[in-house]
C-alpha cells in the first residue's frame, strides 16, 4: 500500500506549472545547425580526421584523441559514432524481462484474478491471446517502467514483446506490423511523447498498421492528454496506475477494435 499512489488518492489532482518545450522546434532548429556546419567546414580536412578515426579503431589508435581532433575539424558527434561502428558495430541492449512477479504479488486479488480470466475467455473465443507490443522511443533510455508493464501484462495472459531501446516511430510500427500485435503500448520519460507519439501513429498508418491501437505510459503531464488523444492515441496510463484496471481497459479496447 502507498498513499496517495494506490491508496487514499486525491480526487482532484492539482495543476503542476511546467515548462513546455516544443521538441520538433528545437529539433529542427539543430538540423539547421548541423547543415551551417557542413556547408562552412573544411570538408577535406573533415573528411581525413574521420578516416584517421576508422583508421585507429582497426588498429590501435587513442580513439580519444582522434575523437577529438575529427571534432576540431567540425565532424559531428553522428559522424564520429558512425567512422567508429563501421569497424566495432553497433550495440544493441538486450532485453530482459521477469515472469511470475505480479501474479505472486497479486495471488489472492480478486481484480487481478477477474482480469486474468477475462483474457483467458478472449484467448478462447478468438483462438489466442491478445498481443501487445511495448516500445521506448527516441532518445529515452529509461525501460524500468517498460519492462515493469510487459511482465505485469504478460502475468495476466498476454502476449507481450519488447522492442529495443532508442528506436524510430517508423521502425517502431514496422515492428508492431511484423509481429502481428493489435496493441503498441509507448513507454515515455523524456517529454518526447507530444513529437514521438502523433509520428508513430502516422507511420502505423503508412505501414499498414492502421488499426493497431496505440496507447501511452509514463511522466505525462495531464495538459498534455488532450493534445495525445486528438492525435490517435487511445489511452493513458500514468504513475501510480493500477495494472489490472489498465489491463482491462486495454482489452476492452481490443475488443471494441475487433468487433
Amino acid at each position: 500500500m502507498i498513499v496517495g499512489v494506490n491508496k487514499f488518492r486525491l480526487e482532484q489532482e492539482d495543476a503542476i506549472d511546467i515548462r513546455e518545450i516544443d521538441n520538433t522546434k528545437v529539433r529542427d532548429r539543430q538540423i539547421e545547425r548541423l547543415t551551417r556546419i557542413r556547408e562552412t567546414r573544411d570538408a577535406a580536412a573533415c573528411e581525413n580526421a574521420l578516416a584517421a578515426l576508422e583508421q585507429g579503431a582497426r588498429g590501435t589508435g587513442n580513439l580519444l584523441e582522434l575523437a577529438v581532433e575529427a571534432s576540431r575539424a567540425r565532424a559531428t558527434v553522428g559522424e564520429i559514432s558512425d567512422a567508429m561502428e563501421r569497424v566495432f558495430g553497433r550495440h544493441s541492449a538486450e532485453v530482459k524481462t521477469l515472469t511470475g512477479v505480479y501474479g505472486a504479488a497479486y495471488e489472492g486479488d480478486q481484480g487481478f484474478a477477474d482480469i486474468q480470466k477475462a483474457v483467458r475467455d478472449y484467448a478462447d473465443i478468438e483462438g489466442g491471446s491478445p498481443r501487445m507490443l511495448v516500445v521506448k522511443m527516441g532518445q529515452d533510455g529509461h525501460d524500468r517502467g517498460a519492462k515493469v508493464i510487459a511482465t505485469a501484462f504478460a502475468d495476466i495472459g498476454f502476449d507481450v514483446s519488447v522492442g529495443p531501446l532508442f528506436q524510430t516511430p517508423e521502425e517502431a510500427a514496422q515492428d508492431a506490423v511484423d509481429k502481428g500485435v493489435q496493441v503498441i503500448g509507448i513507454s515515455s520519460l523524456a517529454a518526447g511523447h507530444k513529437t514521438l507519439a502523433p509520428q508513430l501513429v502516422e507511420a502505423l498508418k503508412a505501414a499498414g498498421g492502421a488499426e493497431i491501437i496505440v496507447i501511452c505510459g509514463g511522466v505525462i503531464p495531464q495538459q498534455d492528454y488532450d493534445f495525445l488523444y486528438e492525435n490517435g492515441i487511445k489511452a493513458i496510463f500514468g504513475p501510480g496506475t493500477n495494472i489490472p484496471e489498465a489491463a482491462d481497459k486495454v482489452l476492452r479496447l481490443i475488443r471494441r477494435t475487433n468487433y
